[in-house]
C-alpha cells in the first residue's frame, strides 16, 4: 500500500464513531466510492489499516485523495442516504444499475376526473398511480396497446363535459370509451381505469367475475350490443391470462430474484408473481461487480431497484442470504407504508424451484446479451477495418478525434472535439474550445486555433510543462489514430498546417469530411474517397461527424447564453470582466443575480454595498 498522505491521516484521526456515509474522492474531486457504516471511524480506517485482498479495493484505495462523511442518526438513515448518493454520483467503484438514467413507468393520472394512462420516466407525488419500472420503453408501449383494446381509455386533451357533439375517430375504432359525448359516465369510466390498474397488478379474477355479471344483466335488459362488448372484453382478458403461468400454489405476491455472472458481467433476473401467477419479468445489468461476492451484488440490487419500484410485494425470494437483511426489511416496510416485506432464501420446495427457474433465465439472458454485444463489437471492428483500408492506414484507427465549428454570424464561436474509442463514443474525453483569436465568421481560422490549442496541450504533457495551477488533462495526452475535421478541403488544409507546426504531419493521419456526398479528402490527393453507401465504415464516420456537430451546437448555445448575460452585466458601472465572472460563478445565472437581495449580492466576491445597490437598480 502507498503511504497515507498527511491530509488523509488528519481526516482519519478526526472521523466520528457515529453511523453515517463516507464519500471517497480522487485528486480531480470526482466521487469514486460511497459507503455506509455503523461506526464511521472503524469502517473507513479499515481501508487503510488492512491490506486489501482484492484488486478492486486496492485500486480504490490507491486513488483516494480526499474523504467526506455525513453523520446520521441510525443505520436505516445511513442505508437510505447511501442509496441516494450512489444514484446521484454513480461512483465508478460502487455496484450500480447500468443505464439507469430513468427507467420508464406506466402512469395512471388518478387525480384527474377522467384519468389518462401515459408513459413517464419519473414518479412524482401528484396523486397518480405508477407501475414499473420497466427496462424497455418499447415493451411498455406494447403493453399499453393491448390494454387500450381492453380498457379504451382517453388519450386526447379535450375538456370532458359529456356534451360534445361528436367523438373522435378512436371511438369509432373502439379505442376510446368516449366520455366526451357521454357514452360512458365518470363513475363507470373510473371503474374501468380501476380495472386497468388491477389488471397491471395481476388481479384479473375479480374483474372477470364482475364483468360476467354485468354481461348477464345487460342481456336480461335486452341491451345486446352492450352485452356483446363486455363479452369481447372478457375474452380479451382471458386470452392474456392464459399466457400468465400459474407457478405457485400460494396466493402471496412475490418477487423472485436470481443472478448470473460471466466474464465480469452480472445479470439480475426478477420474476413478478401476483396471486400465484407470473405476470411479468425484467432483467437488469449491473456495473462495478468485478470481484464482488454474489450476496453483495444481490443486496445492492435490492436497494437500488426497490428505491425506484412503484409497488412492493409481500416477500422477495433470494438465491443467497444478504448481510443487511434486517435493516433492508425495515426500509422496505417503511416504503410499503408499514406493511411487512420479507426477504426469504428458500432451501427446498416450490419456492426454491422458482429461484432456480429465475437463475436459468438469468443465465440465458446474459448469454443472449453477450452474443448481441459481441455482434455489435464485430460491427465496430468491421467499420474500423473498412476505414483503415479506405484511408490506407497502418492499423485500425482505435482512437478517432473529430473537430467541428459552430457560431452565429461570427459570435460565440465554439469548436467541438469528440472522441471515439474502439468505435464507440468516449464522452469523458469530449472537449470544447471557446474561440478567442478570431473576429467574425471565419471557420477556417477557428479550426486552426482549436487544433493548435489541442496539440499545444499534448506537447505540454510530453514536456511536463504546465501553466501555474493547470492540471494534466488525459483527453490531450494521447494522439489520435485518426484526426477528422468537418468541412472538406478548406478545413483539411488548416489541419495540415497545424500538424506541420508540431512535427506531427505523417504521424497523425488526418482527413477532411465534406457534408455533401460524404466525401473524404486526404492531404496531397486531389480526388476524394467515397466509402460504399451501406458500409459499416461510412455509418461510423457519419455518426462521429453528427456527434461532433451536436456537441459543437450545444456548447455554442451555452456560450451564447453566457454572452447574453455578460452583456447585461457589462452595462452596469463598476462591473468589469473580473467582477462579471465572479458574479456568474457565485450565482450561476442572471436571473439568480436579479433575484438576490442586497445582503446576498454583498456576499459575492468583489461586490461592495454601493455596487450591490447599483446592480439592483440596473437589473430591476
Amino acid at each position: 500500500m502507498k503511504p497515507i498522505s498527511e491530509h488523509l491521516q488528519q481526516i482519519l484521526d478526526n472521523l466520528p464513531t457515529r453511523p453515517g456515509c463516507y464519500i471517497y474522492k480522487n485528486e480531480a474531486g470526482e466521487v469514486i466510492y460511497v459507503g455506509k457504516a455503523v461506526n464511521l471511524r472503524n469502517r473507513v480506517r479499515s481501508y487503510f489499516n488492512e491490506s486489501p485482498k482484492d484488486f478492486k479495493t486496492r485500486q480504490l484505495v490507491r486513488h483516494i485523495a480526499h474523504i467526506d462523511w455525513i453523520v446520521v442518526e441510525s443505520e436505516l438513515e445511513a442505508l437510505i442516504l447511501e442509496m441516494n448518493l450512489i444514484k446521484k454520483y454513480r461512483p465508478r467503484y460502487n455496484i450500480r444499475l447500468k443505464d439507469d438514467k430513468r427507467y420508464p413507468y406506466i402512469k395512471v393520472h388518478w387525480a384527474a376526473p377522467f384519468p389518462k394512462v401515459t408513459v413517464t420516466r419519473q414518479m412524482v407525488q401528484d396523486g397518480s398511480r405508477y407501475f414499473g419500472p420497466y427496462t424497455s420503453v418499447w415493451a411498455v408501449h406494447q403493453t399499453l396497446d393491448v390494454l387500450r383494446r381492453i380498457f379504451p381509455y382517453l388519450t386526447c386533451d379535450r375538456e370532458i363535459t359529456g356534451k360534445d357533439a361528436r367523438a373522435c375517430l378512436y371511438y369509432d375504432i373502439k379505442l376510446c370509451a368516449a366520455p366526451c359525448i357521454g357514452a360512458i359516465g365518470q363513475a363507470e369510466y373510473r371503474r374501468m381505469i380501476e380495472d386497468l390498474c388491477d389488471f397491471l397488478q395481476g388481479r384479473t379474477e375479480p374483474i372477470v367475475t364482475r364483468l360476467q355479471k354485468e354481461m348477464e344483466d345487460a342481456a336480461e335488459a335486452l341491451q345486446f350490443e352492450r352485452a356483446a362488448a363486455i363479452r369481447d372484453q372478457i375474452f380479451a382478458i382471458e386470452k392474456i391470462v392464459e399466457k400468465q403461468r400459474v407457478i405457485s400454489s400460494k396466493q402471496m405476491d412475490s418477487d423472485v430474484i436470481a443472478i448470473a455472472r460471466a466474464n465480469g458481467e452480472a445479470c439480475v433476473q426478477i420474476f413478478f408473481i401476483r396471486s400465484g401467477k407470473l405476470i411479468g419479468r425484467e432483467y437488469f445489468i449491473l456495473e462495478g461487480t468485478h470481484e464482488e461476492q454474489e450476496a453483495e451484488i444481490v443486496s445492492q440490487f435490492i436497494k437500488q431497484f426497490y428505491s425506484e419500484a412503484a409497488t412492493l410485494p409481500d416477500q422477495v425470494l433470494l438465491p443467497h442470504e444478504v448481510e443487511e437483511a434486517q435493516i433492508i426489511e425495515q426500509w422496505l416496510k417503511s416504503r410499503r407504508g408499514g406493511e411487512k416485506v420479507q426477504l426469504v432464501v428458500p432451501g427446498h420446495g416450490e419456492e426454491r424451484e422458482l429461484v432456480e427457474m429465475a437463475t436459468e433465465n438469468a443465465i440465458e439472458t446474459l448469454a443472449a446479451l453477450r452474443a448481441q454485444w459481441e455482434a455489435d463489437t464485430n460491427k465496430q471492428q468491421q467499420a474500423l477495418a473498412e476505414i483503415q483500408q479506405a484511408l490506407n492506414l497502418p492499423a485500425p484507427p482505435n482512437k478517432i478525434e473529430c473537430f467541428d465549428i459552430s457560431n452565429t454570424q461570427g459570435t460565440a464561436t465554439v469548436a467541438s472535439m469528440v472522441v471515439f474509442e474502439q468505435g464507440v463514443p468516449s464522452k469523458k474525453n469530449y472537449r470544447h474550445f471557446n474561440i478567442r483569436s478570431v473576429q467574425g465568421p471565419d471557420d477556417f481560422a477557428s479550426m486552426e486555433e482549436a487544433l493548435t490549442r489541442r496539440f499545444k496541450r499534448w506537447q505540454a504533457a510530453q514536456e511536463g510543462q504546465f501553466e501555474p495551477g493547470a492540471k494534466l488533462d488525459p483527453a490531450f495526452t494521447i494522439l489520435p489514430d485518426l484526426l477528422i475535421v468537418d468541412g472538406g478541403k478548406g478545413q483539411l488544409s488548416r489541419a495540415v498546417k497545424v500538424l506541420e507546426s508540431f512535427g506531427l504531419l505523417g504521424k497523425v493521419p488526418v482527413v477532411g469530411l465534406a457534408k455533401q456526398n460524404e466525401e473524404l479528402f486526404l492531404p496531397e490527393r486531389s480526388e476524394s474517397i467515397l466509402l460504399p453507401r451501406h458500409s459499416q465504415g461510412l455509418y461510423l464516420l457519419q455518426r462521429i461527424r453528427d456527434e461532433a456537430h451536436r456537441f459543437a451546437i450545444t456548447a455554442h448555445r451555452k456560450q451564447r447564453t453566457k454572452q447574453g448575460m455578460a452583456s447585461v452585466l457589462d452595462s452596469i458601472p463598476g462591473i468589469g470582466p473580473a467582477r462579471r465572472r465572479w458574479l456568474l460563478q457565485h450565482f450561476g445565472s442572471l436571473e439568480a443575480i436579479r433575484q438576490a437581495s442586497l445582503e446576498e449580492l454583498t456576499a459575492a466576491p468583489g461586490i461592495t454595498k454601493e455596487l450591490a445597490q447599483k446592480i439592483k437598480e440596473h437589473l430591476e
